[in-house]
């Protein structure tokens, strides 16, 4: 066959084709109905967006058929502009495959119909290239929405996790979260520094999948060199952080206390952050470390939340159990944690002396015998009597 007949025989399918496109799309419709159960499912307005993009398809090969290689359209834009955007969210990309499949089914049945006398073999050469490239197309259209998506994703991430630790959790942001699929509860905070010389979000995309293998919820940002990162679920707070951590830069790894949901998470988001800052004075501090375990540091380094819990919570309920118990603390604690020494010079017996420490944890939950207990013991002394003492004149 010369090059002038191939061309003759392309233009006489191209009129066969322009002659038979009206009821392709018909014919494709219902094939779809007959063979594809998601379709029948969809509701009519949806499958009448279909029918459009299968038409659109059809008249795209019929145009593409009859042109010149060189100047043959982009097969994305001419197949699949004619759907609105919200289509690409009901019809997965394995979706627009059987799509594809069954027109190429309805056209390959009538190709003894729609070729030219000698063009079986031209059409069908035609019809395999252009449905690699409508493949390639799709492929193409759908990997941008989800990079639409995720780039989407990624920025109300950083606006949640910015409202946590701006404190501006209120029913605005909880829409934002649901959007990103988070309902879980109770809520930890996670604070860590990033690793050097990587990018923010390979810094995210490392929490995110170090928190699926613990089978956690996550939402983290990159805040200069600090990470925060939200957990969510039922798991142990320092279970969930261990993975975390393991992906963070050197330096501490704070965990702040668990909260009932997201709109508590403030409180645990201020106490990791300013654990962060404090952990210089621990500098042996386990990794990941409760906020709790930094209370002391947080305190000299100015945190009011934990000077208030001192206070509140460690020597408020020593000074209502009587003036006794905090008088053996304060010894024990100035003669360097001796019993002996202690009972001498309050004239007691030792086992008064054991008997009171004993009730100093019973209501703090502080050792007074472990030296890091001890430790936070004394600064709970001295912030409680700062906070005893009356107004200067």
């Amino acid at each position: 066959m010369d090059t002038a007949s191939e061309a003759e025989i392309r233009e006489q399918t191209t009129q066969r084709l322009e002659k038979a496109m009206g009821t392709f799309g018909t014919a494709a419709l219902t094939s779809m109905e007959e063979q594809l159960p998601w379709f029948r499912r969809m509701p009519p307005d949806q499958r009448s967006w279909i029918g459009l993009v299968a038409q659109a398809g059809i008249a795209a090969f019929v145009e593409w058929f009859k042109s010149d290689e060189r100047t043959r359209p982009a097969i994305a834009g001419e197949v699949f502009g004619t759907a609105p955007r919200e289509l690409l969210r009901s019809i997965k990309l394995h979706h627009t495959i059987d799509m594809i499949r069954v027109i190429i089914e309805v056209v390959e049945t009538r190709l003894g119909e729609l070729a030219a006398p000698g063009g079986e073999a031209q059409l069908r050469e035609a019809i395999l290239r252009y449905t690699r490239d409508v493949a390639f197309g799709a492929a193409q259209v759908y990997a941008r929405a989800a990079e639409t998506r995720a780039a989407w994703d990624a920025r109300l991430e950083a606006l949640v996790v910015n409202a946590v630790l701006r404190g501006e959790v209120d029913d605005g942001m909880h829409s934002w979260a649901a959007a990103l699929g988070w309902t879980s509860k109770p809520v930890t905070v996670i604070a860590g520094y990033t690793p050097e010389d990587e990018e923010p979000e390979v810094t995210i995309d490392q929490m995110q999948l170090a928190a699926r293998r613990a089978r956690a919820d996550v939402l983290a940002g990159v805040h200069g060199h600090r990470v925060i990162v939200v957990v969510g679920g039922d798991a142990d707070p320092m279970e969930a952080a261990r993975p975390i951590a393991a992906k963070c830069g050197p330096g501490p790894v704070v965990v702040g206390p668990k909260v009932g949901d997201l709109y508590d998470s403030t409180k645990s988001a201020q106490a990791a952050v300013a654990g962060l800052r404090a952990a210089a004075g621990w500098p042996d501090a386990p990794r990941p470390v409760p906020a709790t375990e930094l209370l002391p540091e947080r305190a000299l380094d100015g945190d009011a939340a934990a000077r208030r819990y001192l206070v509140e919570g460690v020597y408020n309920p020593m000074l209502a159990a009587g003036a006794p118990l905090l008088d053996t603390l304060t010894t024990y604690l100035e003669q360097g944690s001796s019993l002996e020494a202690t009972a001498r010079l309050l004239f007691v017996h030792p086992n008064t002396v054991r008997y009171r420490l004993r009730r100093v944890t019973e209501l703090t939950g502080l050792s007074p015998t472990d030296g890091r207990n001890a430790f936070t013991l004394r600064i709970a002394l001295v912030l409680g009597r700062f906070a005893a003492r009356p107004p200067r004149a």
